[in-house]
């Protein structure tokens, strides 16, 4: 029985079904080869009973017959229901005969049609009890695979039945007449999922007569009869060996062949020719081509074992990766399963204990896959991982959904599948049979301009790898689990597989003295910080388990998933990232993606706690309480023991409390409003903090997922810095208001010089002060200009990309209107647009100059040649030929795959932010037509927007208004604020998009 880890619900927690019940020799199916025709019938039973075994380099008999069948899954349970419950060959049997019998006179095609009736009732009842059996044992996903694989056998068997009965009798075959009909790919390997193809080989003689290739066609079509995905193949022995030297893909699939039914002799020919012609001369040719393919794998499959929505089957970490380690371990060491591994001395008992458990665990998850969605679906999506937790039991609890905590049990398998690939090739290395990187490739891929092989402390290069001479080494100075690490990154060397294993099984030498003593605090602190590849160095230490040991509130975290739309990795994987992005930046490596960033470290800055603080901003998560209070109470714990004085210490509690602020404010805050900016400094309160913030803030987005750091975030982050930096310097906070709009009147004016004064002057009485104060000098000069010869019942636009912010400037002007905004926002979301940021002010003689910043549904700036489209569409919706609500109606349905989160709506008034107006924000799930949605409610409430700011985060929404009520004065009455959340609310839920099961 498979180890459970702790926690893991039960691996059986239901009694084992019987064995499967061996059919008496009277009522088992009389397939007859070629050489059985004329044998009595205690002869041919044995033949039949040999032809449905294994070939020769199978383990034990067939399956379904005598005993549990042999194959990578370790379980004691052979199938998930007792086989008689699955399928009873003998009763089918007798069924097939008598509607053989009874469509006889309606010619082959009548009798194949009344077969496969009787074989679809089997088929499906067979699959009816095999879920049956998923559901009263949820986490027997091996069994499920075995099960499903048996009744496959079982209908094929009587498949070729009814052909050489019924459809295709030869009293008397001839030598051109045998066939065999065998299993290959994962189906050979006694492995299906419910909705897999069957993939058969019909092996012939290289006689082969028309009467085979009837047989083969018609035991096809009756498969087919039965809505099974076969892919197939009629090969003679000769064909097989030829082809499988060629190609690769059939190579491996051959390599699991397993013998359904028919001639044996021709399984031992091909079985003889394959290993003694082919595998055993090519064992090193194998290997490069699998693992050239693995790789190939990985890179389509996002390169990273920590996707949120991981590929069970291609992914990295999953199954099919302990597939290619399965078969690089057949084709070289004859195995028969992983414990073979461990008598060959590539894997120790532990690891096969591991091998076994993450394959139960992904073949279960995969099956409940194929079941919820039904069909052969690998993707785990959001929506199914929610539905797969709770078949598996998950539960919420404390901090984490039960979702949460089935994804990290997910994760940890995924790392262990990482763990013992890395133990196999090493050991394939060792013996020669995979090509050892060169010590310029290592120093390379570590990024290192040139390495030292002179090594320090009691460490010894084997294969060409850092190793412990023994594990004595760490038993007698647990101090060198930490140095090895060390060590490995100063000489430009990988770590050693025998030694991971034993750091591995040695963690709990990483006890509360280890975590005290000094040195090893250094030693980490180094590895953090001063070692040059921080990225290398956490990773390993994550992967072996350390760096939860000697962090024992990372082990928390570690595989940790955020169920949610917006990061793509689990926590330890983003913290991970971020530190290695800070490294990144402090070796000039993203000057042009952070020019601000990369110039405050180039200047130089107290890097300690800097680098500290980014590798615990996140350590807080997965608790009830907000996982920055959290992370600060963490900090204020660890900091001391790695060495930190009080100064430092204070700074990193200070960061990690706040390492969402500049974010917050820079995306959700009108940051032209200076009162934003003052509290914003208050906040920071010195010039050094503002720096190491926005440096920590720029490197947590990025590390967020890949595109999720744009130019429109950096223009923020880098307008609120710079303003920050004047306030907290004197600088723009010595500027009274009425200078500052004179500076900006005065700007306008020079660019208007084309015009004559009179009309300059004219232009800028038009304007009130939130005009020049709140639209960038560009944007002001664009409604000048389409202002000129305007008639008041004309609608103009100005529509231009913007790629320094990765947006485009949308500009409307028109006469002013109540419910003005909300027509705008109506009209882009029908347009596709997705609004960032949007204000509005309104001229002294009536008109509105409204102007948004959008991106298309790719969150980037729309391309020149899609913006007449935009125009026209946009136009349609206000001229009125299209109303906003009824049409944004079908636009509004949640894909099946984001229809499990939950985001509930929150509301919050704020009149500290803004001098002049009340901020409100809405916090709810984010869908088309959203920001049309509540401005329509704001309208409603007789509230007068003058900005708009919107920030999404995957699923969820915020959306800032910046609002008078209709005397140009803040809300401040409780009443009103009342009203308007109600009003808010309301919008929400009506508008509340159905679930789009498509």
């Amino acid at each position: 029985m498979a180890r459970s880890r702790a926690g893991d619900p039960p691996a059986s927690d239901a009694p084992a079904p019987d064995a499967p019940v061996k059919a008496d020799a009277s009522t088992r199916p009389a397939f007859a080869d070629g050489a059985d025709a004329g044998a009595s019938e205690p002869e041919g039973e044995e033949r039949r009973r040999q032809s449905r075994a294994r070939p020769p380099q199978g383990e034990g008999p067939a399956p379904g017959v005598e005993d549990a069948p042999t194959s990578g899954l370790a379980t004691d349970t052979p199938l998930i229901r007792p086989a008689r419950e699955i399928l009873e060959a003998e009763t089918t049997l007798a069924r097939l005969a008598v509607a053989a019998e009874t469509a006889a006179g309606e010619g082959r095609d009548g009798v194949r049609t009344a077969a496969a009736v009787v074989l679809r009732e089997a088929l499906e009842s067979g699959h009816a009890a095999i879920r049956e059996g998923l559901e009263a044992r949820p986490w027997a996903g091996g069994a499920v695979a075995r099960s499903i694989a048996w009744l496959t056998d079982e209908v094929v068997r009587l498949s070729l039945e009814v052909g050489l009965r019924w459809l295709h009798p030869s009293a008397n075959p001839t030598e051109g007449e045998r066939v065999a009909v065998l299993a290959v790919g994962g189906y050979g390997r006694f492995e299906m999922a419910p909705y897999s193809d069957v993939d058969l080989l019909f092996l012939t003689h290289w006689k082969r007569t028309p009467w085979v290739e009837s047989l083969v066609e018609s035991v096809l079509y009756l498969l087919w009869d039965l809505r099974l995905k076969v892919g197939h193949s009629t090969r003679t022995v000769d064909d097989c060996v030829r082809l499988a030297g060629s190609d690769i893909t059939i190579r491996t699939a051959l390599l699991e062949h397993r013998c359904i039914s028919g001639d044996t002799r021709l399984v031992e020919d091909l079985e003889t020719r394959l290993w003694t012609g082919l595998f055993s001369r090519t064992g090193p040719e194998f290997v490069e081509a699998k693992l050239d393919e693995r790789g190939q794998r990985h890179q389509r499959q996002g390169g990273t074992r920590y996707l949120l929505e991981p590929n069970v089957k291609e992914s990295k970490g999953g199954l099919r990766d302990l597939q290619t380690l399965w078969w690089i371990a057949k084709y070289l060491y004859h195995a028969g399963s992983p414990r073979d591994l461990a008598e060959k001395g590539v894997f120790t008992e532990d690891e096969v204990a591991v091998f076994s458990e993450a394959e139960e665990f992904l073949w279960t998850v995969r099956c409940h896959l194929h079941y919820l969605s039904g069909r052969a679906n690998e993707q785990l999506s959001f929506d199914m991982q929610v539905d797969v937790a709770r078949r598996l039991g998950f539960e919420d609890n404390g901090g984490q959904r039960g979702v949460e905590r089935f994804m990290q049990r997910y994760f940890q398998h995924a790392k262990a599948v990482g763990e013992l690939t890395r133990i196999f090739l090493a050991a394939l290395e060792a013996a020669h049979v995979k090509k050892r990187p060169t010590l310029g490739t290592v120093v390379r891929n570590l990024g290192f301009g040139g390495a030292s092989r002179n090594l320090t402390g009691p460490f010894r290069i084997r294969d060409g790898r850092l190793d412990f001479p023994d594990e004595a080494t760490i038993l007698d100075d647990p101090l060198n689990i930490l140095r090895i690490f060390d060590e490995a990154l100063r000489t430009g060397t990988l770590v050693h597989p025998s030694a991971m294993r034993v750091i591995a099984a040695n963690l709990d030498l990483i006890d509360d003295d280890l975590r005290a003593n000094p040195v090893a605090n250094r030693i980490f602190l180094h590895l953090l910080v001063d070692c040059g590849d921080p990225e290398r160095a956490l990773r390993r230490m994550n992967e072996t388990g350390v760096l939860g040991a000697f962090i024992p509130e990372w082990g928390r975290i570690h595989a940790m998933m955020q169920f949610n739309m917006y990061h793509h990795y689990t926590v330890d994987e983003h913290s991970i990232m971020a530190v290695s992005i800070l490294a990144r930046i402090e070796r000039g490596r993203l000057k042009e993606d952070l020019p601000v960033a990369s110039a405050i470290l180039a200047q130089g800055v107290d890097r300690v706690p800097l680098y500290v603080a980014m590798f615990l901003h996140d350590i807080g998560k997965g608790m009830e309480r907000d996982h920055s209070e959290v992370g600060e109470e963490i900090a204020r714990v660890v900091c001391p023991r790695l060495g930190l004085d009080d100064a430092q210490t204070d700074t990193v509690c200070w960061l990690v409390r706040n390492h969402l602020l500049m974010s917050d404010v820079a995306q959700k805050r009108d940051i032209s409003d200076p009162t934003t900016v003052r509290a914003f400094a208050a906040e920071v309160r010195t010039p050094s903090r503002l720096n190491l913030l926005l440096v920590l803030t720029a490197c947590d987005i990025m590390a967020v997922g890949p595109d999720v750091w744009n130019n429109w975030k950096a223009q923020l982050l880098r307008s609120l810095h710079r303003r920050t930096r004047e306030v907290l310097t004197g600088g723009s906070d010595s500027q009274s208001r009425t200078t500052r709009l004179a500076e900006a009147q005065d700007e306008f004016r020079a660019g208007l010089s084309d015009w004559s004064p009179e009309a300059v002057e004219a232009e800028v009485n038009r304007y009130y002060r939130p005009f020049f104060l709140g639209l960038p000098l560009e944007t002001q000069l664009v409604f000048a200009r389409l202002g000129q010869g305007a008639r008041p019942e004309q609608v103009l636009s100005d529509i231009t990309p913007e790629e320094s912010r990765d947006a485009t400037r949308a500009c409307f002007y028109m006469s002013d209107h109540p419910g003005l905004f909300a027509r705008l926002s109506g009209a882009l979301a029908l347009a596709g647009a997705n609004v960032l940021d949007a204000r509005t002010v309104t001229t002294s003689d009536g008109v509105s100059c409204s102007v948004f910043w959008i991106q298309d549904s790719e969150g980037n700036a729309y391309e020149s040649a899609r913006l007449d489209r935009l125009r026209k569409a946009v136009d349609r919706a206000l001229k009125g030929e299209v109303v906003a609500r009824e049409a944004l109606k079908p636009k509004r349905k949640v894909k099946k795959r984001e229809s499990k989160f939950n985001v509930p709506t929150r509301v919050l008034f704020d009149n500290a932010s803004s001098e002049l107006y009340t901020v409100v924000e809405v916090d709810t799930r984010d869908r088309v037509g959203l920001l049309y949605d509540l401005t329509r409610a704001l309208a409603g409430c007789n509230v007068t927007i003058a900005s708009a700011i919107i920030a999404t985060y995957g699923e969820q929404a915020v959306d800032v208004f910046y609002v008078k009520d209709l005397f140009g004065l803040k809300i401040t009455a409780a009443n009103k604020m009342k009203q308007i959340e109600s009003r808010l609310r309301d919008a929400v839920e009506a508008a509340a998009p159905d679930s789009d099961e498509g």
